[in-house]
This record gives structure tokens, sequence and C-alpha cells, in this order.
């Protein structure tokens, strides 16, 4: 079952890149108390992700921090990559890089999809939600191969 607006965020564990290493975070530390934009891409350094949504939410950061909002990116990738795609895409301050090399959190929101054809693996769909207190306020699902309702803007609007 797919998570829906109005749901509890499921507990699960993550990882993070920290200059020690990779750290767990739970998703009660990212979550309660907070309101936050978690967005998800299918792959960290591929071309839609790299080119224009992560890139969105790193121009759009002040925005968002203004409204009182922290941002989180979301990828099926280990914390190494995702370490080093932040790195790449100055995401420091402004975006949480989140790994969950498992897709076991994807999976507990029912937003994991088979990319094994074309040698991918399970990954996550690409979406933005919006999160207030560990509940799901908005939640802005892309079409197969579309970019369109997870963008910084389109959340900026849903906040």
């Amino acid at each position: 079952m797919t998570i829906a607006v109005g749901d509890k965020i499921p507990s699960a564990k993550l990882k993070t890149m920290t200059a020690e290493g990779p750290k767990d975070i739970s998703t009660e530390d990212l979550f309660n108390g907070k309101k936050v934009v978690l967005f998800a891409v299918p792959g960290a350094f591929t071309p839609t992700c790299s080119a224009k949504h992560l890139p969105g939410f790193v121009e759009k950061a002040g925005e968002f921090k203004a409204k009182g909002v922290e941002v989180a990116c979301l990828s099926v990738n280990d914390a190494f990559v995702m370490g080093a795609w932040g790195k790449s895409q100055n995401t420091d301050g402004k975006v949480t890089m989140l790994a969950d090399g498992a897709a076991a959190f994807t999976k507990q929101l029912g937003l994991d999809m088979d990319l094994s054809g074309p040698g991918m693996g399970v990954r996550s769909k690409r979406y933005a939600m919006l999160v207030d207190d560990g509940v799901v306020k908005a939640l802005n699902l892309e079409a197969p191969g579309a970019f369109e309702v997870s963008s910084a803007e389109a959340m900026l609007k849903a906040i």
C-alpha cells in the first residue's frame, strides 16, 4: 500500500554521511516536531536528478528555511554515494542527503519500483512530500519518466 496524505511516516533507519563516516538517522529524528520536505529520486548522479531535481532544492533552500521547512533528499543508494553526490551539488547546510541502501524505507512507503531490467535494481519512484510532525500533508508523485509535480517550485506552492 502506498503512503497517503494524512498517514504517519513509518519508523525506519536511514543513513547520512558525516565527516566520521556513515551515520544512522531515524525517521523520528528526521520528522518529529518539524516540517520537512522529503523528495526522492531514482538515483544519485542520474541525469534528471542531477541536472534538475536536486539543484532546484539547493537553489531554493533559503526559501524553504524562511518558511520553517527543512529539506531532505532520499535515494536508494549507499551513504558514500549520497555523500559524494551532495558534495558535488553543494548541498551542505541546505539539503540533508539520505541513503536508503536496501530500499527498506522506500518499500515501507510503497514508493519503490523495480528497474532491474535496465540494470538499476529496486529504486524509489520520483516524488516530493511535505511532512509536518511525522504526518504527510502533501504527496506529489511523478508519473514514470516525468518531472513536473515534485520540483522545489511545486513544493514551495504546497506549503
